[in-house]
């Protein structure tokens, strides 16, 4: 949720960043309107609130039909009182209602557009020409069946499209990538946790997961849950409704956990393999810190996923994401995309935003310091999501007699530096 003073003084500045992420800047001036209204509607109440103080005071000292006459007029006033606070309570929750349309306020220089507007970082790596090698390149499905790692006619059997059995080298594979993933994480400072994979709506709407995002979200309605689609809403729920010592600040999370995703409005999309899939495993970094060094904490986290990918040995490129693509809570992402060679393009693989003080004002997480007490910022970023990551590992890494050359780092837990065919 936007900060509502930053709403009243810089109006114009939240409406530039609707009209960067192609969103309707009149919905600046419906939350203005509203924050009106619950104004008026305060003095209202309060005007009346010190009417009816002062009329009790009449009353304790009045005698015969004076006090009478008065006891009437209290009885009316209690009535108008009543009314005045029905009418603030309606404009209280039409304001909440009003700024939860609005997404958080982009950084400045967030590039303008949607999907395919983003602006390219970095490129690391040179993917391989595997026709120079002589062979051609099989895709990931078929390299996993050859391999004996990857399932997907029977997940279909069992579940329908978009699910997937990983066996033998493939659920090693997604053992080391988890393990080398929190072992950096805790490296670098995390605390790792495993989290709930069921939250209540309070946690999924504090963590801008019930607005646009909302269609992909699976809701198990009997029990009033929601399946998580990444491990940072349970993580940035931990501390819902705590002030935290600014002395602890940063804090790191290593988030562990499953995701789900309905994929809604991706019908015909990467429909072969498991790229795109309604539950994987994730490893999320997660940080808590002070505004002023959000920024900073960003660049940490994007300096972190590269060192991971590039351990892996892939080669990528680095995105900063369009504004109309960044979803409601970040104010600015970073996307890393894996070169995919049966693709012949680089796809998403990992991500880190920068919420600021969105989220947080949600949750009411906030910590007091020199300045009082504030919301912290809140920042996301994922270290290793284990299908894409195999997509990428077994495409890239492919010889020329079926066989796929285990990244170092992996090694130990497969117990061999190459998967051969079955």
């Amino acid at each position: 949720m936007l900060d509502l003073r930053q709403l009243r003084d810089q109006p114009d500045v939240v409406r530039a960043s609707q009209k960067v992420r192609g969103e309707d800047p009149a919905l600046v001036d419906a939350a203005l309107a509203a924050d009106e209204s619950r104004r008026a509607a305060v003095g209202r109440y309060e005007a009346l609130r010190s009417e009816q103080k002062t009329l009790g005071k009449e009353v304790a000292k009045a005698q015969g039909d004076a006090k009478q006459e008065l006891l009437a007029r209290t009885k009316q006033f209690a009535e108008e009182v009543k009314a005045a606070e029905n009418e603030q309570r309606l404009a209280d929750e039409q304001l909440r209602e009003a700024m939860l349309q609005l997404s958080n306020v982009v950084i400045d220089g967030v590039p303008a557009g949607g999907e395919d507007d983003f602006r390219v970082i970095a490129h690391v790596g040179t993917p391989r020409d595997f026709e120079a090698e002589g062979f051609t390149a099989l895709d990931h499905v078929e390299l996993g069946k050859s391999l004996g790692a990857i399932d997907v006619e029977r997940a279909s059997k069992v579940s329908g499209s978009r699910f997937y059995y990983l066996t033998g080298p493939g659920a090693l594979l997604e053992l080391a990538l988890i393990n080398a993933a929190v072992q950096q994480a805790v490296a670098s400072g995390f605390v790792p946790v495993v989290t709930p994979a069921l939250v209540k709506p309070a946690a999924m709407e504090g963590t801008g997961f019930l607005g646009q995002a909302a269609e992909n979200v699976f809701h198990l309605e009997q029990d009033d849950f929601y399946l998580v689609g990444t491990s940072e809403v349970p993580l940035a729920a931990y501390h819902m409704d705590e002030i935290l010592d600014p002395k602890s600040l940063p804090l790191r999370y290593s988030g562990i956990s499953p995701c789900f995703r309905r994929e809604a409005g991706t019908y015909g999309k990467d429909t072969r393999g498991i790229f795109r899939v309604h539950q994987f495993d994730k490893v999320e970094m997660f940080t808590f810190c002070a505004p002023e060094d959000a920024e900073a904490e960003h660049d940490r986290l994007l300096a972190w996923e590269k060192q991971f990918i590039d351990q892996l040995g892939l080669p990528y490129r680095v995105i900063d994401i369009a504004g109309g693509d960044l979803g409601s809570s970040a104010a600015r992402k970073f996307d890393i995309e894996a070169w995919i060679p049966t693709q012949g393009k680089y796809r998403e693989i990992t991500s880190t935003s920068n919420c600021t003080q969105f989220q947080a004002r949600r949750l009411n997480i906030r910590t007091r310091d020199g300045e009082g007490v504030r919301p912290v910022a809140t920042l996301n970023g994922t270290l290793v999501a284990i299908p894409r990551v195999i997509v990428a590992i077994l495409e890239n890494h492919q010889q020329a007699d079926g066989s796929v050359l285990v990244p170092e780092m992996l090694q130990p837990t497969l117990g061999t530096d190459v998967i051969r065919p079955k």
